[in-house]
C-alpha cells in the first residue's frame, strides 16, 4: 500500500467524478427497487436451527418428538381460593347452573379450559385441568366411584403439574398442534392465549418453553427493528453535533441504508432469513459505513480549510481513501468469512451475510459519496472550540506516547495479563430466563409458576421398552422414577415432578376377568386422557419416557449437574443390550441405552453449541485478516503491528466479562469473532495515511504526528458517533441485545486506546527516523 498504482487509481477515480450524477441517481432508484425484497426478508424463530445436524442434543429431541409428538406444553396458571372445598362444592349443587359455576371453582376451571382450548393452534381433545381430572362427564361409571374413592391420591397424582403444593393454585395444560397443522401461526396462539389470561381474573399466568422460545425471537425481531431506528435518530444528532454540517448527516445515513437494504434484497433472492445469530446484522453494517463516511468526512473538511477547490478535494480525498477503504472491507468481510467453519447453520449464513454487507458498503460508499459531496453549496467548516479542544487532547496523547512509550507498553502488557485471568472466571447463562428483564411478562409468570407450582420447563428420559408392557419391566420403570425422584440435593429442589406411566397404571384398579389387566387399565385411561399412552409409551418403536418438570431458573451449574445425574440413572436402569422381539420375526436389533433429551437440555446447552467452534473461527479470522493486511502494507511486519490494537480490546473486553461476574449469552457468544471483524478499519487509515506521508518524505515524528492529528479526529468522532448510537440497546427488553451493544461500545473505545496510543509507539520502533538512529 505504500506504492499505489497512482495513474490507475486516479483514471479511476476521474471516471467515477465524472459519472457521479448517474451513478448517484441510477444507486438511489435501484436502492427504491430494492426495498421490496428487502421489506420480505423473514426471521428464522426455530431453536434447532441453533445447532449442528450431528449434535447429540438436537439428534436426542428430534428423535424424542418422533416417537412421543414433542413436549410443547403451554401452562396456563393463576390461584383460585377454595380450589378444593368440597362443602362450596356440595352447596352449588342446589343452585342455578350459572351460580354453581361462579361459586364452584372446578367449575370455573373447566369453563376456563374450554375456552382456552378453542385458541385456534390448541389441541383441544387432550387439555388437561384439575376439574376434569377429578370429576370429568367422560368417564365410566368404574372410573367415577374409584375416583369418588381416591379423590385425594388423584390429587396427589395432580400435584405440580395441575395443582400447587398451596391447594389454591391450579394449571391448564394446553397442548399445541404441530405447526404445519396449525390453522394460524404459533404468534397468534400465543397473543390469544395471553389475551384470555389478562382478562381473566384473577390474572392468569402463561408459561411453557415453546412460549419462552417466541418471546426470545420476539424481542430480538420487535427490538432490533425499532432500536436499529432509535440508534439511527441518535446518530444523526450526534453527527451533526460533530461535523455541523447537514450533508455529513445524511450522507453516512443514506450509505448505511442503502447497504442495509441491498444486503436484504440479496438475502431474500438467496432464500436466506435472518436468525437469532444474525439479528445484529444492521447494527454493524452501521458501524461499518458510519466508520468509513467519517473518515471521508474529517479528510475532505482539512482540504476545503486548505483552500483546495471542491472538485480536487472530492478527486485527492478518494484517491487517498478509496484503497484503505477497499482494505478495510477485504479484512471485514475476511473475519466474518471464518465463521463458514462453523457447523452451525445460521452461524455460517451470519458470516455470508455479514460479508455480504460489507460489499455493500464498500458499493455504496464509492458509488454514493462522490455525487453525494458534490451536491449544492458546500463551505470550508469553520473550525469550533471543540475542535480546537479534540486538537489539544490530541497533541497531548501523541506528546505521552513520544515521552513514555515503554511505561504505556508495560503498562498496558500487565492489563493485558491480568485480563486474559478473567477468561478462566467465564462462565456460560443456562438460565433462559435471565434474557429477559425481571420486568418482562414471562419472567413474572415463571416467578409466579415456579414458586408456587412447580418447574416451568419440561423433558424426559427416555428409553427401550417391549411391544407389550408386563409386570417385570414396569418394576424397573418404577424403580427409575423412584430414583429420579430422590435426584433433588439436600435442601434444594430443581426436578418438580416426575411423570410415570407406572403411577396412573398403578392408581387404576384391575378389571375382572381381563385376559391382559395392563391393556385393560391403558384403556381404561384413555377415557381420562385421550393421549395419556401414546405421550409415554411407543409399543411400535420400542421406547417408553418418563416425564420431567424442572425448575428453569436455577443456574448453571446446578442445571447441568441435573441433566447429568438425570441421565447417568437412566443409563444404569436401561443400560441397552442386544435383545430378540419375539414377535418381530426374531430379528435382531439394539437396544439403545436411556438418556435424557428435550427442549430444557437444548436451552441448556444452546450458549455452549454456538460457542463449540468459535475459537477455531476466530483463529481463522486473526490469521486471515493478518495476511490481508500484509498483503495491504506489502509487509508481513505492519501486518504483524496492524495486529495489536486489534487483539487488544477483544482481550481485555472478554477478560472484563470474567472479571465483572458477566454470563456468556446468546448476545455475547460470538462477541470474539465479530469484534475482530469491525476494529479493523481505523488501523487501517491509521498506517495508510502514515506510509502515504513517508512517501512524501515526512520524517516518521512528523508522519506520525498529522496522521495523530486527522485519523485520530475521524477515529474520535466515528466512535463516539457509533457508542451514542449503540447506547440505545440498553433500552432492549432482550438481555443479549444489551449486553452486546454494551461490549461492541467498550472494543471500539479500546479500539481507538489501540490506534492512537499503542499504534504510533509500535510504528516509531519499526520506522525509527535515521537522525534518531545515528545519535
Amino acid at each position: 500500500m505504500s506504492r499505489q498504482p497512482q495513474s490507475w487509481l486516479e483514471s479511476w477515480v476521474n471516471l467515477l467524478y465524472q459519472l457521479r450524477w448517474v451513478l448517484l441517481v441510477a444507486f438511489l432508484v435501484l436502492t427504491g427497487f430494492a426495498y421490496f425484497p428487502a421489506s420480505k426478508l423473514t426471521f428464522e424463530q426455530s431453536i434447532e436451527s441453533l445447532y449442528a445436524k450431528d449434535d447429540q442434543h438436537l439428534l436426542d429431541y428430534l428423535e424424542s418428538k418422533k416417537l412421543f409428538g414433542g413436549d410443547e406444553f403451554v401452562f396456563v396458571a393463576y390461584t383460585v381460593p377454595n380450589l378444593l372445598n368440597q362443602e362450596d362444592t356440595k352447596e352449588a349443587v342446589n343452585k342455578q347452573p350459572d351460580e354453581a359455576e361462579k361459586q364452584n371453582p372446578l367449575e370455573e376451571v373447566r369453563s376456563f379450559s374450554q375456552e382456552l382450548s378453542q385458541v385456534p393452534g390448541i389441541n383441544a381433545d387432550v387439555t388437561q385441568n384439575l376439574a376434569d381430572a377429578l370429576s370429568s362427564s367422560k368417564l365410566n361409571l368404574i372410573l367415577r366411584i374409584l375416583i369418588r374413592r381416591k379423590r385425594d391420591e388423584l390429587i396427589e397424582l395432580s400435584r405440580g403439574v395441575l395443582i400447587g403444593d398451596d391447594n389454591e393454585t391450579t394449571a391448564i395444560v394446553l397442548r399445541l398442534l404441530p405447526e404445519d397443522e396449525s390453522p394460524v401461526p404459533r404468534s397468534e396462539t400465543f397473543k390469544r392465549i395471553r389475551k384470555l389470561a389478562h382478562a381473566h381474573d384473577p390474572r392468569a399466568y402463561v408459561v411453557g418453553e415453546p412460549v419462552q422460545v417466541y418471546d426470545m425471537f420476539r424481542y430480538v425481531e420487535e427490538d432490533g427493528d425499532v432500536l436499529f431506528k432509535v440508534s439511527l435518530s441518535l446518530l444523526a444528532v450526534v453527527l451533526l453535533i460533530l461535523f455541523r454540517r447537514l450533508r455529513w448527516v445524511l450522507l453516512p445515513l443514506l450509505v448505511v441504508i442503502c447497504s442495509i437494504w441491498w444486503t436484504e434484497a440479496v438475502l431474500v433472492i438467496g432464500n436466506l432469513q435472518l436468525s437469532m445469530v444474525s439479528s445484529m446484522l444492521n447494527s454493524l453494517v452501521t458501524i461499518i459505513g458510519i466508520a468509513t463516511v467519517a473518515h471521508v468526512a474529517v479528510h475532505f473538511q482539512a482540504l476545503q480549510r486548505q483552500n483546495v477547490p471542491r472538485p480536487d478535494a472530492i478527486r485527492q480525498t478518494m484517491v487517498e481513501l478509496l484503497p484503505a477503504i477497499f482494505w478495510t472491507c477485504a479484512t471485514t468481510a475476511a473475519g466474518f468469512l471464518s465463521l463458514l467453519t462453523s457447523e452451525i447453520a445460521p452461524v455460517r449464513s451470519f458470516g455470508i451475510m455479514m460479508a455480504l454487507g460489507t460489499l455493500m458498503v464498500l458499493i455504496a460508499s464509492t458509488v454514493l459519496l462522490p455525487g453525494g459531496i458534490s451536491l449544492g453549496y458546500l463551505r470550508a467548516p469553520l473550525q469550533h472550540s471543540s475542535d480546537k479542544g479534540l486538537e489539544r487532547s490530541l497533541k497531548k496523547v501523541f506528546e505521552m506516547n513520544e515521552r513514555y512509550p515503554k511505561r504505556i507498553l508495560w503498562g498496558t502488557l500487565l492489563f493485558v495479563l491480568f485480563c486474559s485471568v478473567g477468561f478462566t472466571r467465564l462462565t456460560i447463562e443456562t438460565d433462559f430466563s435471565k434474557n429477559f428483564r425481571d420486568s418482562s411478562e414471562i419472567v413474572k409468570a415463571l416467578d409466579f409458576v415456579e414458586t408456587r407450582l412447580g418447574g416451568a420447563s419440561t423433558w424426559e428420559v427416555n428409553f427401550s421398552a417391549p411391544p407389550r408392557l408386563n409386570e417385570e419391566y414396569l418394576d424397573r420403570v418404577r424403580a427409575l422414577a423412584e430414583d429420579l425422584r430422590q435426584v433433588n440435593p439436600p435442601n434444594k429442589t430443581q426436578l418438580t415432578k416426575v411423570i410415570s406411566i407406572t403411577d396412573t397404571l398403578d392408581f387404576v384398579p384391575k378389571k375382572p376377568f381381563a385376559s391382559d389387566p395392563i391393556q385393560s387399565k391403558l384403556d381404561m385411561i384413555k377415557d381420562l386422557q385421550a393421549d395419556f399412552e401414546s405421550s409415554l409409551y411407543n409399543a411400535k418403536q420400542g421406547r417408553m419416557r418418563i416425564v420431567l418438570r424442572a425448575l428453569e431458573r436455577q443456574s448453571a451449574e446446578e442445571k447441568l449437574s441435573l441433566i447429568h445425574k438425570v441421565d447417568a440413572l437412566a443409563k444404569k436402569h436401561f443400560p441397552g443390550s442386544e435383545t430378540k422381539q419375539a414377535d418381530s420375526k426374531t430379528k435382531s436389533v439394539h437396544d439403545k441405552p436411556g438418556k435424557a433429551a428435550g427442549i430444557f437440555i437444548l436451552l441448556a446447552y444452546l450458549i455452549d453449541s454456538l460457542l463449540k467452534d468459535q475459537l477455531y473461527s476466530f483463529l481463522l479470522a486473526a490469521t486471515s485478516i493478518w495476511l490481508i493486511m500484509s498483503l495491504a502494507f506489502r509487509s508481513l511486519k505492519l501486518g504483524l503491528i496492524s495486529m495489536v490494537p486489534n487483539l487488544f480490546p477483544i482481550i481485555v473486553v472478554i477478560g472484563a466479562m470474567g472479571w465483572c461476574g458477566l454470563t456468556l449469552n446468546i448476545g455475547t457468544a460470538m462477541i470474539a469473532s465479530v469484534s475482530m471483524g469491525l476494529t479493523t478499519d481505523s488501523s487501517i487509515h491509521f498506517i495508510s495515511s502514515f506510509l502515504r506521508k513517508r512517501t512524501r518524505g515526512a520524517t516518521t515524528v512528523d508522519a506520525l504526528r498529522t496522521t495523530h492529528h486527522s485519523v485520530g479526529r475521524a477515529i474520535i468522532y466515528a466512535t463516539s458517533a457509533l457508542v451514542a448510537g449503540f447506547s440505545v440497546l440498553t433500552l432492549s427488553h432482550f438481555i443479549p441485545l444489551i449486553y452486546f451493544g454494551a461490549l461492541v461500545s467498550v472494543a471500539m473505545i479500546g479500539g481507538v486506546f489501540g490506534d492512537l496510543v499503542l499504534m504510533p509507539i509500535l510504528l516509531r520502533m519499526t520506522y525509527p527516523d535515521k537522525v534518531e538512529s545515528a545519535a
